[in-house]
């Protein structure tokens, strides 16, 4: 019975250890790129809206 539970335990860290990789990995590869993207976005029409502003002053 002893080994079962530490089998059991083991591969239940296992798992959640796996399983919190691969959601690190997914928002490195996939969330991050998006945020950087839609910052730059943002950036940009900031500063077209000041450029524009400058220019009808």
């Amino acid at each position: 019975m002893k080994h079962f539970i530490k089998g059991f335990l083991f591969g239940t860290v296992a798992t959640v250890g796996a399983v919190a990789g691969a959601a690190l990995s997914f928002k490195k590869k996939v969330v991050e790129p998006i945020e950087d993207e839609e910052e730059k976005f943002e950036e940009n029409r900031k500063r077209a809206a000041r450029k524009s502003r400058s220019a009808h002053h």
